[in-house]
């Protein structure tokens, strides 16, 4: 099924990814009241292992979002920033210095405040997915999790493992007017659709 997967599928996944970013920087902007940019510099397949490096390795401490993908295509989805570019992240959204994703407990408002940011990071992404495909894609209730990499990707990848060893990384950046280039903050979808999921997603986009 790897082999299978060719620059040109990934060309078309960039161009939805996007698209998806563009709908997420819109509705960010709103909340935020402030202009931001996200962008897909790039979307690849990557072995499992590889994929544990592009956050620092299974022990980094990460925030993590999750949801399952059902309908047409099914799988996992996984959305994840170091904890340090969340905090910059959720500091502006609620406007308190002093959060903390690594305090115990974390303060309620900052959760509530990056599960909001993920439903809308995710939904962007899967509505631009539905309408290139056609395909009727129905996320589940987002999860939130900050814990080490490993463990909150362990789900998606035991269902995933019996079947291939590589996962599509759709990398984001977003970028938030009045701070410079190398603050943007960068982080990472990680799309595990099951086997059958990535030829009806093909076979919908034509590049079967």
């Amino acid at each position: 099924m790897d082999a299978d997967i060719t620059s040109l599928h990934l060309d078309v996944l960039k161009e939805i990814g996007n698209i998806g970013a563009a709908h997420a920087a819109t509705s960010l902007s709103l909340l935020l009241n402030k202009k931001i940019d996200m962008i897909v510099p790039k979307v690849e397949m990557v072995p499992f292992n590889d994929m544990m490096e592009l956050v620092g390795g299974p022990e980094n401490v990460v925030v993590g979002i999750y949801l399952r993908i059902e309908g047409d295509a099914s799988g996992s989805m996984f959305f994840i920033l170091p904890v340090e570019q969340a905090n910059r992240f959720i500091k502006r959204l609620i406007q308190d210095e002093t959060f903390d994703f690594n305090a115990i407990p974390v303060p309620e408002i900052g959760l509530s405040a990056m599960q909001e940011m993920g439903n809308i990071l995710s939904g962007s992404y899967l509505s631009a997915f539905s309408d290139f495909t056609g395909l009727k894609i129905y996320p589940t209730v987002p999860g939130l999790s900050v814990d080490m990499f490993g463990a909150i990707i362990s789900t998606g990848l035991i269902e995933l493992s019996h079947v291939s060893d590589h996962v599509i990384v759709i990398n984001t950046s977003i970028l938030e007017e009045g701070y410079e280039q190398n603050e943007t903050v960068k982080g990472h979808f990680f799309l595990l659709p099951e086997p059958a999921s990535f030829h009806a997603i093909f076979n919908a986009l034509g590049v079967s």
